[in-house]
């Protein structure tokens, strides 16, 4: 057991595409958290919301709420996986970087955990259990 779980053979000791379930999943639905409150503020009509990078309030608020609301529920799906993680990975990029640039890092950690948690997702894809497989197939 001890040896196993020393072990740097990866299928040795877990079921990869479970795991990459288990991210995937877990991370669209914690940034869906993030996600639903802006697409409601976007269909209210309330476009109070920063401009980090320039574009206009109302644009940053509709690109992040596609982010983190649309973007995170295909994710959560593994519809189209790489392509939204992408997304979400640009716009935890914008959060980090420039959003919470001058933040402590306790504010920004967030965000930072989200990137690296959207960057694997790209790199995986969304794996066996996804609608990616069942819809695109291999």
């Amino acid at each position: 057991m001890i040896k196993k779980l020393l072990s740097t053979n990866i299928s040795s000791l877990v079921n990869t595409n479970l795991s990459i379930l288990i991210l995937r999943v877990g991370a669209g639905l914690l940034i869906l958290t993030h996600g639903w409150p802006k697409l409601l503020k976007v269909f209210n009509g309330d476009f109070s919301f920063g401009d980090p990078i320039g574009i206009g309030a109302a644009a940053s608020l509709v690109l992040a709420a596609f982010a983190e609301g649309i973007c995170g529920f295909l994710v959560t799906l593994g519809l189209g996986t790489r392509f939204a993680s992408i997304v979400l990975s640009i716009n935890m990029f914008v959060a980090v970087f420039f959003a919470h640039a001058a933040d402590p890092f306790g504010t920004k950690e967030k965000a930072l955990l989200f990137l690296l948690l959207f960057l694997v997702i790209t790199l995986t894809g969304g794996g066996k259990y996804s609608l990616d497989k069942n819809v695109f197939g291999k």
